[in-house]
């Protein structure tokens, strides 16, 4: 099991001194607090905020999933050169159709040479 980064687990003092590294591998999941179970919800996930990563042959993100806790909703995987070369932010839209009363959406990026990274949860209030 590789060791997984989450951004909450840094500490301040560590969060300051590499804000750059940290961000530029951090997912963060983007969408609306609510949706309505059965219809189509639509969920951004950019790997970086501030800073963007390189899309070098052997240092790129390799792929991005959403999670609503345990259960994989998608996967976006990416080879090198996809963003042509030039340091840029993954992004990746996901469309899902709630089922549950509440989602619980979290995000995973992985970079081919700083592993696999985790973002914050995302809860969604889902009405019918």
């Amino acid at each position: 099991m590789p060791k997984i980064n989450r951004y909450q687990d840094i500490s301040q003092i560590d969060r300051e001194a590499k804000k750059d590294y940290i961000d530029r591998h951090s997912p963060f999941v983007h969408c609306e607090d609510t949706a309505k179970k059965g219809e189509k919800f639509k969920v951004k996930v950019k790997v970086g905020n501030e800073y963007s990563h390189p899309d070098d042959f052997d240092h790129y993100i390799a792929y991005v999933q959403l999670w609503n806790g345990e259960t994989l909703l998608g996967q976006a995987t990416f080879t090198p050169g996809t963003l042509g070369n030039q340091k840029d932010h993954v992004e990746v839209d996901f469309y899902i159709v709630p089922t549950s009363n509440k989602l619980k959406l979290t995000a995973m990026a992985y970079c081919t040479k700083h592993g696999l990274w985790e973002s914050e949860v995302k809860e969604v209030s889902v009405s019918e």
